[in-house]
């Protein structure tokens, strides 16, 4: 299990205090540091089942100024998102927990990072 986080945000440091409670083995990935790439943002969206504009901070200052509010939202736009997400880490929703099984959740709540636990 690995957890990607900004450990400035409290809903992540709210999950991974979760997962100590828990008792549970997981991987810290500082995602604004160690940046996924396009292919590693693809395949966590696949384990998600979500697309990038689904995961994506717009209201982050760097979102308005890319205007990604106005993007479109379909398959022909999917790539240009994906990109922004990966030149621009910060857009990334936090935290996204990849679980053993293959899938992966948004853990903004105590529900998901159970629900990520639960999946082990």
């Amino acid at each position: 299990m690995e957890i990607w986080i900004n450990p400035a945000c409290s809903k992540c440091r709210t999950a991974v205090g979760l997962l100590d409670a828990e008792g549970a083995e997981y991987t810290v990935r500082r995602y604004l540091e160690d940046v996924p790439g396009e292919d590693e943002i693809r395949d966590v969206l696949a384990r998600l089942g979500l697309e990038p504009w689904d995961i994506t901070r717009t209201q982050e200052a760097v979102a308005r100024e890319l205007g990604v509010r106005e993007w479109p939202r379909d398959a022909g736009a999917r790539d240009r998102w994906i990109t922004a997400l990966a030149e621009h880490p910060k857009l990334i929703q936090r935290p996204i927990i990849t679980a053993d099984d293959g899938t992966a959740v948004v853990a903004r709540t105590d529900e998901a990072v159970r629900d990520a636990l639960s999946r082990r």
